[in-house]
């Protein structure tokens, strides 16, 4: 099988969500099946390819998707003609577009709709693309798939269209460079991002999704009450409308406690993990979550906003927590800071829920989709 893959994401900058769960997927898929071709498209030049197997050919098509307009002249024109040029048997969309006039058959992977839950939290040009291309990218599909059940079921609910439409589910899991590190390792990390000090920990990109608004109220209320030199650690880059939250925190009362590092290499942010007291993810919405499982390998207790998606990949190892009330959410600290049994209970609880998600089984469960989008029955 000739396997075409959109791959903007590998190679428009340093990974975040989409980018870290595509990157583990795809490599995962080479590997397991270098029976395929595969042929990699991306908007960008590229000196080295951030995936490297024999079986792929890598190929940069212009222009940058950088705006609507662009992304749609790339995936509609540029992209279909390279697909269909190449002749393949299938084109892997895992960013939630198709190209409308490509008669390739596309399987495409849906990981939240947060442009229609938070339309406000992206330009107008955006939402207008979001809008008028969504259901007409997921009714192009030969098949649909989703990065969990939530998504899912949030799919078939805001288009009853494809109410009967099969949507497969293909979740993320915890990279391996998250591991629990030893009290040196811990000490080390502590020593060069909180002066020795114990820190809870948020990773991820800055907007206003992530809710970062009630956590800085909360973590002043843990402060309030326990009086510790507990440190907050926020580990990603500074994303859009953040203009607030900097002006919040330039007058916050404990920003003294606050450290703020950008965005940081995967290895450091995997350190940054395991050294954590604990993680705290106080997201509004989320499609899956794969910063709670990669702190959950990593031996490190999570504390997550009761959201749907973020409750079916932390199950019953992590706390939750109303994203909207902030003493919730600091009590929730406080139970982890205090109670060293409970802490350790999630400790065990996390690892045993991170090693219930698998690239490997989500790699296998891919290429029966590809198949099945295809037409191709799996010879025996």
């Amino acid at each position: 099988m000739r396997i075409a893959v959109t791959a903007i994401f590998l190679n428009s900058g340093p990974l975040e969500g989409y980018g870290h769960y595509s990157n583990e997927l795809l490599r995962q898929l080479v590997n397991n099946f270098p029976q395929h071709e595969y042929l990699f498209l991306y908007d960008r030049p590229f000196n080295e390819p951030p995936i490297q197997h024999p079986q792929i050919t890598h190929r940069f098509v212009g222009p940058a998707t950088r705006q609507p307009v662009s992304l749609a002249y790339w995936y509609h024109s540029k992209a279909t003609r390279a697909v269909r040029k190449w002749k393949a048997d299938v084109w892997l969309q895992p960013y939630g577009f198709a190209g409308f006039y490509s008669k390739v058959p596309q399987l495409v992977i849906v990981h939240d709709l947060a442009p229609f839950h938070f339309p406000k939290a992206i330009p107008w040009y955006h939402r207008w693309h979001y809008r008028l291309f969504t259901q007409r990218a997921f009714l192009k599909a030969a098949m649909l798939a989703t990065v969990s059940d939530t998504t899912r079921q949030d799919v078939q609910k805001r288009f009853p269209a494809l109410q009967a439409a099969s949507i497969a589910v293909l979740p993320g899991a915890a990279r391996e460079i998250f591991y629990p590190a030893d009290w040196e390792a811990k000490r080390d990390t502590k020593e060069e991002f909180t002066d020795g000090c114990e820190y809870f920990l948020i990773s991820g990109s800055i907007h206003p999704r992530k809710n970062l608004h009630t956590l800085l109220k909360s973590f002043s209320l843990f402060k309030k009450w326990q009086h510790s030199n507990m440190k907050l650690v926020i580990a990603g880059r500074w994303a859009w409308q953040t203009s607030e939250t900097k002006e919040k925190i330039s007058t916050y009362k404990y920003r003294n406690d606050l450290v703020i590092t950008g965005y940081i290499p995967e290895e450091s942010l995997a350190k940054l993990t395991a050294a954590a007291y604990a993680l705290v993810y106080p997201s509004l919405l989320e499609g899956f979550g794969l910063p709670l499982l990669e702190a959950m390998q990593s031996g490190v207790p999570v504390i997550a906003s009761d959201q749907p998606a973020l409750r079916e990949t932390g199950g019953a190892a992590a706390c939750y927590f109303d994203p909207n009330n902030p003493e919730a959410l600091a009590e929730q600290m406080k139970k982890v800071y205090r109670d060293e049994a409970w802490k350790n209970q999630l400790i065990l609880n996390g690892i045993q829920q991170a090693a219930r998600f698998s690239w490997n089984n989500t790699a296998e469960a891919l290429e029966k989709c590809l198949l099945s989008a295809a037409g191709i029955k799996r010879k025996r």
